[in-house]
């Protein structure tokens, strides 16, 4: 209290100040004039700052999937001002995988939408938006100054003529018009132009009417000779052509091929030699990146093998006379995951520096969306039943078409399958999604007429119904020896159902 006296403290802001409420305190002493100027000074610092003692929580772009590097804002789903509590839903984020919601960490009030609606490719860690405790004033908050300004919402870009198509490059490969026209070779082109030399006075002996290289030679050494005496006139300057528009087509013989290219222009509809930006979304980026890599760095082997369905469509009518309905592509799973718990040596994967072997056979299944091609995978498929595995199937399906797929339910897997044969592919082969080593692609089921011979010897021809399916391994991991034998497992497993039990 010695400190209050000698500074003039006002009582009623000290006991404030320490939570005393109206508790008087005795024996504080104050200087009138002193006092006032400090209680004046303090009540304005108390009104202007009152609410805002703590820091505002920041909501940042999360990173939702291994392979994310940025985020799109689908959709908040909370107001500025409105309460929200630990686990409440805050946005949509679209990631390269999926649409997720991304959850509160902490209960308070949203003060702040830093990234509108719309906002597309939003870095990782970027501030999206900022939350205050309960109680604080939300309408005061302000965006940290270390914080950099929010990228612009995209949108479409308005079609504007590009710069560079109007390099006179085009004007100056094209040649006048005269009473005949020639399809020019770049070599033949360069040597006209350098010597100021015109096709029309020589003859071309190219394939297809090109004038080519050694005609154009021909011509300059009869300018030599002097038996040419009319020469082309040297080209005048490059004009600068007031749109970026097709030059017109000129008169004369008409040719399979223009002798010059047409020129692209972006954003004009329906002219020839334009074309038109598609905006790529995060997944498609995302699967031309991996699949880049994946062809580019893994060393894809291929085997093949023909597999008889005949056991297994017999089993699947006897299910549906259950009133049980699976398809031929949850026998596959069931098959493929079977095998890999036979030889674990295929149920691995290459981390960069070498193999390793996983202990979860978890079998990822490729599934056509709008937005691209997703993989959810099915959890410990060795220990699941046909049933279980085609509603597992069927329901992660409908969650990757409608873009709800949670991260744990696409991420990971140790072995994929493709299967086209409902799209009526024959066979194909599909790319290994790393870090896994193995994918295998499946062709629809077809009819196939099959010599069988009885005891005796004698031959009858009998239909079966059969698929194609093909396996991609990494090299590295996965050689050729340990992929035949891994297929000749798969279709043992596949043509005896009892064996998948």
């Amino acid at each position: 209290m010695a400190a209050s006296w000698r500074f003039g403290c006002d009582p009623p802001l000290l006991r404030y100040l320490l939570g005393l409420g109206s508790q008087r305190s005795v024996g504080c002493a104050r200087a009138p004039a002193l006092s006032s100027v400090i209680r004046g000074t303090s009540w304005r610092w108390l009104h202007s700052s009152q609410w805002r003692w703590g820091e505002p929580i920041k909501i940042l772009m999360p990173s939702l999937s291994p392979t994310m590097e940025q985020g799109n804002i689908v959709k908040w789903l909370k107001k500025e001002g409105e309460a929200v509590s630990a686990g409440d839903a805050l946005c949509e984020i679209e990631t390269d995988k999926a649409v997720v919601t991304l959850d509160a960490g902490d209960d308070g009030i949203l003060a702040k939408i830093v990234v509108e609606e719309g906002a597309k490719d939003v870095r990782l860690g970027s501030l999206i938006g900022l939350m205050v405790e309960e109680g604080e004033d939300w309408k005061q908050v302000e965006i940290p100054k270390d914080v950099g300004p929010p990228p612009p919402v995209s949108k479409p870009a308005m079609p504007h003529p590009s710069p560079e198509p109007q390099v006179s490059v085009p004007a100056k490969k094209q040649h006048p018009a005269g009473p005949m026209q020639f399809r020019l070779s770049p070599a033949a082109r360069n040597i006209l132009e350098k010597h100021a030399l015109d096709a029309s006075q020589g003859t071309a002996t190219g394939p297809r009417g090109i004038f080519t290289k050694e005609d154009a030679l021909n011509l300059v050494k009869l300018k030599q000779m002097g038996k040419i005496t009319e020469t082309r006139p040297a080209p005048a300057p490059p004009v600068t052509p007031k749109a970026s528009l097709p030059p017109p087509a000129t008169t004369g013989p008409s040719y399979p091929r223009p002798m010059i290219p047409p020129l692209s222009t972006p954003g004009q509809q329906n002219v020839v030699g334009t074309f038109t930006d598609i905006p790529a979304s995060n997944i498609r980026r995302v699967i031309a990146k991996r699949l880049t890599e994946s062809k580019s760095t893994v060393p894809h082997a291929y085997a093949t093998a023909d597999c008889d369905l005949g056991a297994v469509l017999k089993v699947r009518q006897d299910l549906v006379r259950d009133d049980i309905k699976v398809s031929v592509n949850d026998f596959i799973i069931k098959a493929a995951a079977v095998t890999l718990r036979q030889m674990p040596g295929v149920n691995v994967s290459w981390d960069g520096t070498g193999p390793k072997q996983l202990s979860s056979i978890d079998i990822s299944v490729a599934v056509a969306t709008d937005k691209g091609l997703i993989t959810p995978i099915i959890k410990d498929a060795a220990a699941k039943g046909i049933q279980e595995i085609s509603k597992s199937v069927k329901a992660l399906s409908k969650k990757a078409r409608d873009g709800k797929l949670l991260p744990e339910e696409y991420q990971g897997g140790s072995f994929s399958i493709s299967n086209l044969g409902m799209f009526g592919i024959d066979e194909f082969t599909a790319v290994i999604n790393p870090p896994q080593a193995c994918i295998l692609a499946v062709g629809r089921s077809r009819p196939v007429l099959k010599l069988i011979e009885d005891e005796e010897g004698n031959g009858t021809l009998k239909q079966h119904q059969f698929i194609t399916v093909t396996m991609s391994s990494d090299s590295r991991v996965v050689d050729d020896e340990l992929a035949t034998r891994f297929l000749e497992s798969f279709k043992a497993n596949l043509e005896n159902p009892v064996l998948l039990a």
